[in-house]
């Protein structure tokens, strides 16, 4: 009865989910109806296991996302990242349209920019691009996809999301685990993505499809997004900032020069790199094993403070450039903070739906069987991960509650077979990147919302960009890590 409880619950979340429900709402009750099937007490299930799992993803994370959404309120509203988006635009041409938004889009969001910030300002810029190079628009999504929810996401190093970030305290590792395999799929993930996308424009072209017809007008299109409640919701686990907050305080009229909008997201890069290298590794930091701060060592935290510093310090930086041009700073900070909390509120709900989940009796034949998968310890964990990504359609709750559920495990593992954490690292983020992008993925139906397409025309090649390529790269980095181990 255990497992047909945890299906149970997991068949309520995903349905009503899909259908525009609050996770806030869904996350308890369907992990009190999986505890409900097991035997267990609910109250003590709702207080002791779903409330406590969730605050302590809070605690260790709300900083990420609260730094994060900020920033990229910050470089939307100050016209930073509409500036790299139209010196994307003038270098590469009309001709290369689809490599002018993947790599606009990968510049805004490896410099910390989320995604979302990413689409509302990259779909009317790519909407004008496409249609000036004949390029067909339902082929937009998942060129915004490719950029900014691929290879910047998961693999390469140093990356600031919240998905790299997230299995730091697991590992003990830093933004930049296993920076070779990293590099090489992001490679992969890129080369692909361009590959099938270049096709898909080529057989348009000979077919003689255009551009096609607009639903609405660009701007219209992201407005009638941004203000969808179901759009919101599904959006609220699939990225580090709300939607709604898009509009709630206004852009610069005048963008910044190129060099300027880029520099900040240059400061979050360097001073990633600095905090995880040179700074924390020389800090004394004995203090952190007193019961007061936790009982630590550096590396449960490292991680996160040197993102936590990348991303005030990139902040700073953009206020400083930014100060007299931004139209009302306070607005902006607020909106971009306001946009923080339901989108970790959420996530921490997943935590707790999987943490009532992993305490079940039952979850002990669910872990035998993750475990007992053919291929060893990189396998099985990249297959968890996926699968939970792909059931939770959020790439940062279904990584969590996956290395909530076996991270001590598969440490004790690399312990006993002399293998890096930072593979590992790499490996769950890649494999929770994946199979989040199905259709009721939040990203993916905002994505869609905001370009005025439809699933029916835009989904299959997002598939392939966001989807087939992350896994034949994760593929390629599990072999290679079998055979040569982290590099």
């Amino acid at each position: 009865m255990g497992l047909i409880g945890i299906l149970v619950g997991l068949a309520v979340l995903i349905f009503l989910a899909f259908r525009g429900s609050s996770i806030l709402i869904l996350a308890p009750i369907a992990g009190l109806i999986a505890a409900a099937f097991s035997g267990e007490p609910l109250l003590a299930s709702w207080t002791q296991t779903f409330m406590r799992n969730a605050a302590d993803f809070v605690a260790q994370f709300f900083p990420l996302f609260l730094l994060g959404a900020v920033f990229g309120k910050l470089m939307e509203d100050s016209g930073s990242v509409t500036s790299i988006a139209n010196y994307m635009t003038e270098k590469l041409g009309p001709s290369r349209a689809i490599l002018a938004v993947v790599l606009a889009g990968a510049i805004v969001t490896y410099g910390g920019v989320s995604l979302f910030v990413a689409f509302f300002v990259l779909a009317p810029m790519g909407v004008a691009l496409f249609r000036a190079a004949g390029v067909p628009r339902r082929l937009m999504p998942a060129a915004i996809a490719l950029g900014t929810s691929t290879f910047t996401m998961s693999a390469m190093p140093g990356t600031p999301s919240i998905q790299n970030a997230i299995p730091m305290p697991f590992f003990g590792t830093t933004p930049f685990a296993a920076p070779g395999l990293g590099i090489i799929a992001s490679i992969i993930m890129l080369g692909f993505g361009m590959w099938w996308l270049k096709r898909r424009e080529n057989a348009a072209r000979a077919a003689g499809e255009g551009f096609g017809s607009l639903i609405a007008a660009p701007d219209e299109s992201a407005d009638l997004a941004a203000d969808d409640p179901i759009v919101r919701e599904r959006a609220s686990t699939a990225g580090p900032f709300d939607p709604s907050e898009i509009h709630s305080s206004d852009e610069s009229p005048r963008a910044p020069p190129i060099l300027l909008a880029a520099l900040p997201i240059v400061v979050v890069i360097v001073v990633n790199l600095l905090m995880s290298f040179v700074v924390l590794p020389r800090m004394d930091v004995s203090f952190l094993a007193d019961p007061q701060w936790g009982g630590v060592t550096l590396s449960a935290v490292g991680g996160v403070w040197s993102v936590i510093v990348a991303l005030a310090a990139a902040i700073v930086t953009c206020i400083i450039i930014n100060f007299t041009s931004v139209p009302e700073l306070r607005a902006t900070m607020t909106a971009g903070a306001n946009a923080s909390v339901l989108p970790i509120l959420s996530v921490a709900s997943l935590v707790g739906f999987g943490a009532i989940v992993a305490a079940l009796p039952a979850f002990t034949d669910v872990r035998n069987f993750v475990l007992g998968i053919e291929g060893g310890p990189l396998v099985s964990l990249a297959v968890a991960t996926n699968i939970l990504a792909a059931l939770t359609g959020s790439a940062s709750g279904g990584l969590t509650i996956a290395l909530d559920a076996l991270g001590p495990t598969y440490m004790k593992i690399a312990h006993e077979i002399g293998m890096d954490p930072s593979l590992m690292h790499r490996v769950a983020v890649i494999g929770s990147g994946t199979l989040d992008s199905l259709p009721h993925n939040g990203a993916v139906v905002t994505l869609l919302s905001v370009c005025g397409v439809t699933h029916k025309e835009g989904y299959l090649d997002i598939v392939m960009a966001a989807v087939v390529g992350a896994l034949i790269a994760l593929a390629v980095v599990i072999g290679l890590g079998t055979l040569v181990g982290s590099f």
